[in-house]
């Protein structure tokens, strides 16, 4: 099948190949510091991601897999894709090899929130700007680090003294807790989103402000009787994004929800109270201003905080809760 013909434009470098190295790097090591002058153009790399996606979608069937790869390989090499890609740990090579493993190896199911080819190439494309904004933050490699973390705060402590303006609910530990769970949605289906909860009820502290934050301002314009904003997912482990990965989720590495600077917060749920837009609009606008980066996972949305809010976030916690 022929590619589609738009120009790929200029290509930056020696072009890649399927079988050129990709240059690796250590997620979290030893960053290449961008200053603000060479800081890449989000704008126009979102741009570009939703010219591409396009381009996939016509390229759906099983029999333009060749036609899709020729598509990535010119399209990545594009100067407004090429230029965040390139400033990533794995750089433009890794980023370009990475996700045509992903979509060789995808396979649609119930539990992922990429419902088909296009959802995953949006999914990685647009969390390569989380990557980018934290290449230098270490990650939670293990479930023993976010649990002991210092520089995580445990969300049911502050639940419990009325400190937070959103909800969330853990995973059930027990077979008795996951069949309650289940007893619960079958007589009342609507009363909470469908999540599996969260694993770890803890977050970074710029994390709850910017929570508490979005929780407010949804509240005041959102349709009377709506339920407060709901957080589906929060800090994960390595550990247990691969076991994500295992169980057939969109869980991309490197991630935001890694570093503890991302979360997954309900968008679906929020329809039947005539909220959804409401919510979706407040989230655009916290990414047109530069504090987020924001991804339509469909039921859920990924959001990422950027650097440049981190500061003004922290103090907030600091003045708003005192603890």
């Amino acid at each position: 099948m022929r590619v589609p013909s738009r120009s790929p434009g200029q290509q930056p470098g020696t072009p890649a190949s399927p079988t050129a190295p990709a240059r690796r790097q250590p997620f979290g090591s030893s960053p290449r510091r961008l200053t603000a002058a060479a800081a890449p153009d989000l704008a126009a790399y979102r741009a570009a991601v939703a010219e591409l996606l396009v381009e996939v979608g016509a390229l759906a069937d099983a029999a333009s897999t060749r036609a899709r790869q020729v598509l990535i390989d010119q399209r990545l090499r594009e100067p407004a894709l090429a230029a965040v890609l390139d400033a990533t740990p794995q750089g433009l090579l890794g980023a370009r090899e990475t996700l045509l493993l992903e979509m060789a190896r995808y396979q649609p199911n119930d539990r992922t929130s990429a419902r088909d080819l296009t959802a995953l190439v949006r999914i990685y494309l647009l969390s390569r700007i989380d990557v980018l904004w934290w290449q230098d933050a270490p990650a939670f490699v293990t479930d023993d680090q976010v649990n002991g973390s210092a520089e995580l705060v445990d969300l049911e402590w502050l639940r419990r003294r009325d400190l937070l303006r959103f909800r969330y609910q853990e995973q059930p530990a027990t077979v008795l807790g996951r069949a309650a769970r289940g007893l619960r949605r079958r007589l009342r289906p609507d009363a909470t989103p469908r999540t599996a909860g969260l694993l770890f009820r803890r977050a970074r502290r710029e994390v709850v402000a910017l929570l508490n934050d979005l929780g407010r301002e949804f509240a005041a314009t959102a349709p009377p009787a709506t339920p407060p904003l709901w957080v589906t997912s929060l800090v994960r482990s390595t550990e247990h994004q691969y076991r994500l990965r295992r169980l057939g989720y969109a869980a991309m590495l490197p991630s935001g929800h890694c570093l503890g600077y991302s979360v997954d917060v309900e968008l679906a749920w929020f329809e039947r109270f005539g909220a959804r837009e409401a919510l979706a609009e407040l989230l655009l606008a916290r990414q047109g201003a530069g504090e987020l980066n924001v991804i339509d996972e469909g039921q859920a949305w990924h959001l990422c905080l950027a650097p440049t809010a981190r500061r003004r976030l922290r103090r907030a916690y600091e003045a708003e809760l005192g603890v």
